[in-house]
């Protein structure tokens, strides 16, 4: 019963406009995902490069904290100390940037096919952890608001911040929730056991690995509790990173979460936890086989080919639908039943 849409992408990049006229989109992807006033949002991460003024210069878009906005850097390619070998980064003595800068950026639909790209961006890097860009979003209804958490890129490493909107208008910082590096957190949707719960991904430990974690929390600021619940499985299509993806939604069997894994071809795909409804930290069942693998040219072939990659979903009743990124440059989607998330975890 899994099933793409037949028009695939539902975003593309060439419906999102440059946030000034000297950028240009590179993708519009990773979007975390809510239902609002009768339509499906999507908060999308654009990410956008400089256009290069000079064939000898590589431009690098940075937010300057003492400047108080996003300014170019220009570095020379025939330099001996700078690497501008690889398109997606540069790296200098002491310093790598990043050739791209992502923001979020809102898209709107009614029936959650269609959708409309908000001209101006929703967030944008606006703090020293923000510098190099704010990145896959995924949002949480919590008490009246829309909580969502993002990774924030920097020289300081990738924190996991937090951000909160109550009508997709105004917006406000919450902070940082994950020091480095620590990424694809998502927020269980309301309190369990009178606790606030994070699946969290903390990597680039000496002896770790690329594992799901859980955390606890009082007050969504103030994080303890930490355990590791999923770990990368050598000879399995999750063997070289897992990480949570979509916000979990609760079952009579417990909470659904659909993660992404990735092999060590980078093949990024997507399968199922099955944790318990009082103690989330315990995962009951988990997928054996993906979900889903790409295999359609919109999945294979982009920024970053071979990838899917969900930063949410929406439910009505035992129909899910799943929005996720394809190829790291448009967005995608393909509905299930719940049927289907039992009989994957059974295979």
């Amino acid at each position: 019963m899994i099933s793409r849409y037949e028009r695939n992408p539902v975003v593309t990049k060439e419906q999102v406009k440059p946030s000034r006229p000297d950028f240009e989109v590179i993708g519009a992807f990773n979007a975390g995902v809510a239902v609002y006033g009768g339509e499906t949002v999507l908060l999308l991460r654009v990410a956008e490069r400089p256009i290069a003024r000079q064939a000898a210069f590589v431009p690098c878009a940075v937010y300057s904290h003492d400047m108080g906005e996003i300014i170019v850097l220009e570095f020379p390619k025939d330099s001996k100390d700078i690497d501008t070998s690889d398109p997606r980064i540069v790296v200098t003595p002491g310093q790598s940037y990043l050739t791209s800068i992502s923001h979020f950026r809102l898209a709107r639909s009614k029936d959650g096919l269609h959708f409309n790209v908000d001209d101006r961006p929703f967030l944008t890097a606006g703090n020293e952890y923000e510098a190099f860009g704010i990145e896959d979003p995924r949002i949480t209804p919590l008490d009246g608001r829309y909580y969502f958490t993002y990774s924030s890129a920097s020289e300081c490493g990738i924190v996991t911040s937090l951000a909160s909107t109550a009508d997709f208008r105004e917006v406000r910082r919450e902070g940082v929730l994950f020091q480095p590096d620590n990424k694809d957190v998502v927020l269980f949707p309301g309190k369990i056991g009178g606790k606030f719960y994070a699946l969290t991904r903390p990597s680039s430990s000496y002896y770790g690995k690329p594992d799901i974690w859980i955390a606890e929390s009082e007050n969504l600021l103030d994080w303890g509790g930490h355990k590791r619940i999923a770990a990368i499985r050598p000879g399995l299509w999750d063997s070289a990173r897992v990480g949570g993806g979509a916000v979990p939604f609760l079952t009579d069997r417990g909470w659904v979460e659909i993660y992404h894994g990735a092999d060590a071809g980078n093949c990024y795909c997507l399968g199922i936890l099955l944790l318990d409804r009082q103690e989330p930290w315990k995962v009951l069942a988990r997928s054996s086989k993906p979900l889903i693998v790409p295999c359609e040219d919109y999945e294979m072939q982009g920024f970053f080919g071979n990838v899917m990659f969900s930063c949410g979903c929406t439910r009505d009743g035992d129909r899910i639908t799943v929005y996720y990124g394809s190829a790291d440059e448009s967005m995608s989607c393909f509905t299930l039943e719940l049927a289907d998330v039992w009989a994957n975890l059974k295979g």
